[in-house]
């Protein structure tokens, strides 16, 4: 008889999205009067933007035409889409790359959680706590992580991020080989200063290990001592991975596509006292297991750096900036504590005293019909706080405000 990966046998259920589903539910079916409003929905709302629907539109009468017809693209992203990514978000800001060290992909989640696949399977991993999730149990799955010990696996180094650290992550007293960085932060939305992150590089270089750095938030930015790119610090080539989309910046969350970028200069050992580079074995994976993003997505994707889009995806990033602000004074307004919301979509709140943040949960769920998204889901170190976004409607958001306002 075939035998499972044991490994996703060890999964725990998404509880957190699971529990929050049965909960709106069940008032919905208690309060069907009320229309329940979503302060914790990961997902944008704005459509996309004229120059982007424009160049689909474009690119879809290109595949009805035999003369301009696409089918199978190549697995590293068309040079189209990648010189642009190339000159716009790493040229511009002084970075230099090659065009076939960007690999374009369906998704940022695809990526971060595959790249994973090319670290030994007793590779010492560590994640923020709180953590976005698919840094956890993609690892978990390869068998990395081991038992759950509690709230926490046992194989995994944390890296607390709360008020007494500023919620700037300290450095591991077990060394790792490979470290789980999102910045801006989902979900507690605070940043890394320039010489936070080069600390952070620094320690990699010095110890051996590789940063996988989730940067999908990074339009969000308006500090400017915050590097949109962890490729703007000195030897950073040498040791990350950066993962980018599109989802967040330009509401590509029903387009998909996003890229990954593996600098020629990363290498790690290959078991054998030499070592070998990531790009090579990432070209080689991604060869193997995957076809490509589609052509039209990647023409829709080429659009966002026009000068139509870029105007046009500033003004919806704008908008959702706004909406950042103003829950998070209204939020300041219920005496509770806010963190992020400036240079990210989220906005982490302490939770009110007696209260932990299921409590505060189904408070605002029961007494305002409001949704947020309980820290504890993302980790020991959540507990205490709940997860607001900014990317809900104008109006929605200041009807939630009002409701919020009712409640002091």
């Amino acid at each position: 008889m075939a035998t499972i990966n044991t490994n996703f046998l060890k999964l725990q259920s998404n509880y957190l999205f699971a529990d929050i589903a049965r909960k709106v539910a069940n008032f919905k079916d208690s309060n069907p009067d009320s229309r329940v409003i979503s302060l914790g929905i990961g997902d944008v709302t704005r459509p996309l933007v004229p120059a982007v629907v424009e160049a689909l539109h474009k690119a879809v009468d290109e595949m009805g035409d035999a003369a301009h017809f696409h089918g199978y693209g190549p697995e590293q992203g068309y040079a189209f889409l990648r010189d642009l990514i190339m000159e716009n978000d790493y040229k511009a800001r002084g970075v230099n790359l090659s065009p076939d060290e960007i690999f374009v992909s369906d998704g940022a989640k695809s990526d971060v959680g595959n790249f994973q696949e090319l670290f030994a399977p007793d590779s010492i991993v560590a994640v923020t706590d709180p953590v976005y999730p698919v840094y956890v149990d993609s690892n978990a799955m390869a068998g990395r992580a081991g038992d759950m010990a509690g709230k926490q696996w046992n194989r995994l180094v944390y890296l607390p991020c709360v008020r007494a650290n500023d919620f700037v992550p300290d450095f591991p007293k077990t060394r790792p080989d490979m470290i789980y960085l999102c910045y801006p932060n989902n979900p507690t939305g605070t940043v890394l200063s320039r010489a936070a992150l080069q600390g952070w590089v620094d320690y990699a270089r010095r110890e051996g290990c590789v940063i996988l750095y989730d940067s999908a938030y990074e339009a969000f930015i308006r500090d400017p001592d915050v590097p949109h790119s962890i490729y703007e610090l000195e030897g950073a080539q040498e040791v990350a991975v950066e993962f980018r989309s599109f989802s967040k910046t330009a509401g590509f969350t029903g387009l998909r596509c996003a890229y990954t970028v593996v600098p020629k200069a990363l290498q790690i050992s290959d078991g054998k006292g030499g070592k070998t580079g990531l790009n090579a074995l990432w070209n080689r994976r991604q060869c193997t297991k995957y076809n490509g993003c589609a052509y039209i997505v990647q023409r829709a994707a080429a659009a966002v750096y026009s000068q139509e889009g870029r105007s046009q995806i500033e003004g919806v990033i704008r908008g959702y900036q706004s909406n950042a602000a103003l829950l998070s004074a209204a939020v300041k307004e219920m005496g509770l504590k806010v963190f992020g919301g400036v240079n990210a979509p989220y906005i982490w709140v302490s939770v009110p005293k007696g209260m932990d943040s299921w409590g505060f949960f189904d408070h605002l769920l029961q007494s305002a019909a409001l949704v947020c998204t309980p820290g504890a889901g993302f980790g020991a170190s959540g507990e205490g706080y709940v997860r607001l976004t900014a990317f809900g409607s104008p109006e929605d958001t200041e009807e939630a405000i009002r409701r919020m306002r009712q409640l002091r």
